[in-house]
């Protein structure tokens, strides 16, 4: 699977990763975030869900995944 890819306004490029996570009352829930590296982090490769979108920190270029 095809990662998602955004380049922030810094010009670096990022990969969407998802991770599935068991919160402490036992509930499952899936984590999105962004990796320089395509391969090789804790999660696998993502594509962008439909009902998400991504937002840039303007001060930083910080990407975060949120609700639309």
């Amino acid at each position: 699977m095809a990662a998602y890819v955004h380049t922030n306004s810094k010009g670096v490029t990022y990969y969407l990763h998802k991770q599935d996570v068991t919160l402490r009352g036992g509930k499952q829930y899936t984590i999105y975030f962004f990796c320089k590296n395509e391969k090789g982090a804790k999660g696998t490769p993502a594509e962008l869900p439909s009902n998400k979108t991504v937002t840039e920190n303007p001060r930083n270029g910080f990407l975060t995944v949120k609700n639309k």
